[in-house]
């Protein structure tokens, strides 16, 4: 078996090697003037595909075959290989590659191979950046300038002025696939969706500076030689100039509410101008024609799919058990969950509360475990910003509500963990930041209750800014019934408030908890593709391209082509696009449907078996999932927690004599938190005077 995944992984590396060379070639003339040309002649001249044939087969192919290829992998290692069982004795062979080299600058914490590839992406654009220049430079003269009604220097800026825009799709080509949460090319790099954001904001941050760059440089030329009215020009078959201006308007507005002040202060407006991406892509491709659109496609298409799956799956309303409101202005959802819905420690949850927002979507951590807790799934949610205060005081209102309609997308998370793998893991939590460790700590109760397998020292620092956040400890221990003897688990908890000399008691505030009454139509959360999502996903991505081939080939044979040959100017390119992009769109929705309806029926199915378990509910009771969750939140923590708790007052934690005293040989460092304190710790990991520190930033900036 392990030669079998040696050579898909081969494969799939070997396809994206080839993907790799024609982006470093594509600026040479060897490219423009021989490979693209012989590929046209044989492509291009076909009736069925027609000038798009060969971006179909160079561009877009290759990355929908290495992400269908890619889940079927996926599907079978999880299968036949659970990674989070490993043994404490296998190493990470990557570990010094994951080493932070970067902690401080506008980059944030940046490891080793994150580094290595962002330099190779920056020698990609600066070589085809000075290839395309040389190249353009090359051809102008004088005299071919002034065939064109320009001065040299004028043609020049018209070179470069493309070039820009050439790096700029390069940028474009990566942009949509870290924002593609369910895609299968983030976990075949070992990227979890909520860690991978941050390339989105360099992307992002690069594709506009390009494009803007791109945009000025034209406008200036136009200025200055007196075309200024090519800024109107709307050409039937050759580059538009008014889609470009409004695609670059679409992405500038956008881009400024990214300010970290406006994200923050006013996060409804970065989020409702965020949606004007469907703008800017659609006019990128009016710009452009759909036969250079190819070269970008590929991360729009799988994050097409991806997005059409989310949507479908916010449509249905789920089943919310019970709530539970600690003291410190933080609130336990608990959720009703299909038993063979299963997610990793750290996985996130996007939640939709109509009541409050019909448009936003916000991420929280998971803290229940899958395996301990096969029915319930439980999030926790710190009241922060204006969101949050407003689910908070809705909770908490004296006027208690009895059903709260929620939708929700995901579960997102790693593919596969490695808490195993190290000797002692030591985990540094700020405030909320705890909610990813919950899930770590009882999923290592579960390996070490249910597979009797030996288990990493487990050191716990968590520093909240008051007492009554201790509460928040309670909630490490699973109180559902399931074996969860955390006396096998060696756990040693270092508590640290911050703000107060002493422990206080405040006997206003004690924990509220809230059961629901939920709608017949509610259901449990379910994963949207079923338990061998991988394979359905792979299935809609490979079915839904062919489909495409076929229509558009057909559309391009009996209607296009004719047209293209008997009306003069040919067919117009921004209808051709837009054909294109229709059918793109129907053939994601067909399949993506039908594999949804088609699980949806299971899951029913298994809805249904679990009420029939149950037994019947006797009239004017509550539900049995109720019952049960009345009993879960009237359970209180073993006592061996409290034994393994240390709380300190007043004082801040003193990290560097903390990880130092760590003599494992592998030590896993975790950090969770405010952004200072993960770059503290990551300088600490990344300082050289501890070589068994191996460092890991769970930071959720979506």
């Amino acid at each position: 078996m392990k030669m079998i995944w040696a050579g898909i992984r081969l494969l799939l590396m070997t396809v994206l090697l080839g993907y790799a060379m024609v982006w470093i070639v594509m600026p040479t003339k060897t490219f423009k003037r021989t490979w693209l040309p012989n590929l046209r002649k044989k492509l291009n001249s076909s009736t069925y595909f027609g000038k798009q044939g060969t971006g179909f087969l160079v561009y877009l192919f290759p990355i929908l075959f290495v992400a269908v290829v890619g889940c079927v992998y996926l599907h079978f290692r999880k299968r036949s290989d659970d990674s989070k069982l490993e043994s404490n004795g296998k190493k990470n062979r990557l570990v010094t590659l994951k080493k932070p080299m970067l902690v401080k600058g506008p980059l944030g914490i940046v490891s080793g191979t994150e580094l290595a590839f962002l330099i190779m992406f920056v020698a990609l654009l600066i070589w085809s950046f000075s290839v395309y220049l040389f190249n353009g430079f090359s051809t102008i003269t004088p005299q071919s300038a002034a065939k064109k009604g320009l001065k040299e220097w004028q043609a020049k800026l018209a070179s470069a002025s493309l070039s820009l825009g050439l790096l700029g799709n390069i940028c474009l080509t990566l942009l949509f696939l870290p924002v593609a949460r369910g895609s299968s090319l983030l976990p075949l790099f070992g990227l979890p969706s909520e860690a991978s954001i941050k390339y989105h904001i360099w992307l992002g941050h690069t594709v506009l500076v390009f494009l803007t760059a791109h945009g000025l440089g034209y406008i200036t030329l136009w200025s200055v030689s007196n075309q200024i009215s090519a800024m109107l020009e709307w050409a039937r078959d050759d580059i538009s100039n008014v889609a470009g201006e409004l695609s670059l308007l679409s992405g500038l507005v956008m881009w400024a509410t990214t300010y970290p002040g406006i994200r923050r202060k006013m996060f409804e407006l970065f989020l409702y101008t965020h949606y004007l991406y469907i703008l800017f892509m659609v006019f990128f491709i009016f710009h452009v024609g759909i036969s250079f659109a190819c070269l970008m496609l590929p991360g729009f298409y799988l994050f097409l799919v991806d997005r059409f799956l989310r949507f479908l799956q916010s449509r249905q309303r789920v089943r919310l058990v019970s709530a539970r409101i600690l003291p410190c202005d933080t609130v336990e959802l608990n959720f009703s969950k299909n038993p063979r819905l299963s997610y990793n420690p750290t996985s996130i949850l996007f939640i939709n509360v109509p009541s409050i927002s019909g448009l936003q979507w916000h991420p929280f951590t998971i803290t229940s475990n899958s395996n301990l807790e096969p029915e319930k799934l439980s999030v926790l949610i710190k009241s922060g910003g204006s969101w949050t205060r407003k689910l908070h005081q809705m909770l908490s209102s004296p006027s208690s509500i009895d059903r709260l309609e929620v939708s929700v997308e995901g579960p997102y998370g790693p593919a596969s963990t490695h808490f195993l793998r190290h000797d002692q893991l030591v985990m540094v939590s700020g405030g909320s930041g705890i909610a990813p460790f919950i899930s770590i700590i009882r999923e290592l109760i579960f390996a070490s209750t249910t597979y009797k397998c030996k288990t990493p020292e487990v050191i716990l620092v968590c520093a909240f800014k008051k007492s009554s956040e201790l509460t928040m400890l309670d909630l490490l221990l699973p109180i559902s019934g399931s074996p969860s003897d955390i006396s096998k688990l060696q756990l040693k908890i270092e508590a640290f408030v911050t703000r107060e000399k002493g422990p206080t008691t405040d006997s206003s505030k004690t924990p509220q908890a809230i059961w629901f009454n939920p709608h017949a139509t509610d259901a449990p959360i379910s994963a949207i593709l079923g338990p061998n999502s991988w394979l359905w996903l792979g299935a809609i991505i490979s079915s839904s391209f062919i489909i495409f081939l076929i229509i558009i080939g057909l559309i391009t044979g009996y209607y296009i082509y004719p047209t293209d040959q008997n009306t003069e100017g040919g067919f117009p390119l921004a209808f051709r696009s837009f054909l294109n992009m229709l059918v793109i769109c129907i053939c994601i929705a067909m399949t993506a449907s039908a594999a949804v309806l088609w699980n949806k029926k299971q899951n029913a199915r298994d809805v249904k078996q679990i009420q029939n378990v149950e037994g019947p509910t006797p009239a004017g009771s509550p539900q049995p999932w109720v019952y049960r969750a009345d009993r879960e939140l009237e359970s209180v923590p073993h006592q061996s927690l409290f034994q393994a708790i240390n709380v300190h007052y007043g004082e801040r934690p003193d990290l560097k004599k903390i990880l130092f005293e760590c003599k494992g040989s592998s030590v896993g460092v975790l950090a969770s938190g405010p952004k200072m304190m993960r770059q503290g710790i990551a300088n600490i990991c990344s300082s050289g005077l501890a070589d068994n520190l191996h460092f890991e930033s769970i930071s959720f900036t979506w």
